[in-house]
C-alpha cells in the first residue's frame, strides 16, 4: 500500500486536531513527499531514508511546533527502524513518536531510538502505541544528557499484543534533569514490559520516574525500574514510583524497583503498589448517589490523570484524555471491543 494513500486523520495519534512537522513511514518505509517547510529549514536539519531517521535541532533553535513520527504498520512483516537525534546547545523541541497499525496483520517491530541532549537544551519525547492484538513491538531507547539539559518522556500504552520499551537514561554531565513517565492499559491477553535504568555518573542531577498500569482479563505487566548513583556523584535526586490496579484475578503485574547507590551525598526513594480499585473510595462515591459503573470510571480516570496532566501539547493532552476513557469504556478497539471491565 502507497504511503500516500496511507495520510489519514486517525493517524495522526488518533489525535485529529494535532498541528505537527509530519513524518509517515509505513512498515519502515518513509514516503518520498517528505520536506522541511523553508521557515524550519534554518532550525533543523531531518535526513529520512528506508528504517532510518535523523533529526539535528541546531543551537538555539526552539521548535514551535512539534515533530511527529507515524509508523504505520499494515500487513505481515517484520520492521527495524533506527532513530537518531540530536539537540544543540540551548535548543528546545518535542517528539511525538508513534506506532499505529491497521486492523489485521501480524507485525514483529523493532525500533532502536538515540538521542543526545547538549548542553541548556530541553526535550519532551511521547511514544504513544496503540496497535493491534497481532502485533508485537520491542524498542530500545537511549538518552544521554549534558549539563544543564532537561529531558521529559512520556510512554502511553492503549493496545497491543506485546509490547517492550527498554529505557536508559544516562546523565553525562552535571544540573541535568530527567522526568520520566508511562501509563499502559492491558486487557485479554495482551502483555506489556517496561524497563528503566538512570544512570546517575555526574554531580547535582535529577530524576523522577512516575508509572502507573491498569490490567483487565489475563493480560501481564512487567516493570523494572533500576537507578545507579555512582561512586562520584554527588548531590544527586532519584526518585521512583510504580502504581497498578487489577480489574481481575488472572491479570498480573510483576514489579521490582531498583536501587544501587554508591554514594551517600544523594536523596533517593523508590515505591511500588499493585492492587485494586480503592473500596473505601468507591463506597463513598456510590453513597452519593453515583452508580458503579461510573465510580468505577471516576477513580480509573483519577488513577491516569496524574501522569496525562504533565503532557505540555494541550491538544495532545486533551485527546489522551478522551482516549484514555474512551479505552476505559471499551470504544477504543480494532476488530473486537477490546474491553476493560467495570
Amino acid at each position: 500500500m502507497a504511503t500516500q494513500d496511507m495520510k489519514c486523520e486517525c493517524f495522526a495519534c488518533n489525535v485529529p486536531s494535532l498541528d505537527t512537522l509530519r513524518i509517515e513511514k509505513v512498515n519502515g518505509k518513509t514516503g518520498s513527499d517528505f520536506s522541511i517547510p523553508e521557515s524550519l529549514k534554518s532550525l533543523v536539519d531531518i535526513e529520512t531514508s528506508t528504517q532510518q531517521s535523523k533529526i539535528i535541532i541546531k543551537d538555539n533553535a526552539v521548535l514551535e511546533k512539534p515533530l511527529q513520527i507515524v509508523n504505520i504498520h499494515t500487513e505481515d512483516n517484520e520492521t527495524k527502524t533506527c532513530t537518531e537525534i540530536v539537540l544543540g546547545k540551548n535548543a528546545q523541541a518535542t517528539l511525538l513518536y508513534c506506532d499505529d497499525s491497521l486492523p489485521k496483520g501480524e507485525s514483529k517491530v523493532e525500533h532502536n531510538i538515540n538521542v543526545v541532549l547538549n548542553s541548556y537544551s530541553k526535550f519532551s519525547f511521547y511514544k504513544l502505541e496503540n496497535v493491534n492484538n497481532n502485533t508485537s513491538i520491542a524498542s530500545d531507547l537511549t538518552f544521554d544528557l549534558f549539563d544543564n539539559s532537561m529531558l521529559s518522556t512520556y510512554f502511553i500504552t492503549l493496545n497491543g499484543g506485546r509490547l517492550n520499551n527498554s529505557i536508559l537514561v544516562n546523565f553525562v554531565s552535571e544540573y541535568a534533569e530527567a522526568d520520566i513517565n508511562g501509563l499502559y492499559l492491558m486487557d485479554k491477553e495482551q502483555s506489556v514490559e517496561t524497563q528503566v535504568k538512570v544512570f546517575h555518573k555526574s554531580n547535582n542531577c535529577k530524576s523522577t520516574q512516575l508509572f502507573k498500569g491498569i490490567l483487565d482479563d489475563e493480560a501481564k505487566a512487567n516493570f523494572l525500574g533500576h537507578v545507579l548513583v555512582d561512586y562520584n556523584a554527588k548531590n544527586n535526586i532519584a526518585m521512583q514510583t510504580n502504581n497498578n490496579i487489577l480489574l481481575t484475578d488472572k491479570a498480573k503485574v510483576n514489579t521490582r524497583p531498583v536501587l544501587e547507590i554508591y554514594n551517600d551525598d544523594v536523596q533517593c526513594s523508590h515505591g511500588a503498589t499493585t492492587g485494586q480499585l480503592d473500596e473505601n473510595a468507591l463506597y463513598y462515591l456510590r453513597s452519593r448517589g453515583i452508580g458503579e459503573r461510573t465510580a468505577k470510571m471516576l477513580l480509573l480516570t483519577a488513577f491516569c490523570h496524574s501522569v496525562l496532566k504533565k503532557c505540555n501539547v494541550e491538544s495532545l493532552r486533551d485527546g489522551l484524555s478522551s482516549m484514555v476513557e474512551k479505552r476505559l469504556n471499551g470504544d477504543l478497539s480494532y476488530d473486537n471491543p477490546y474491553k476493560i471491565t467495570l
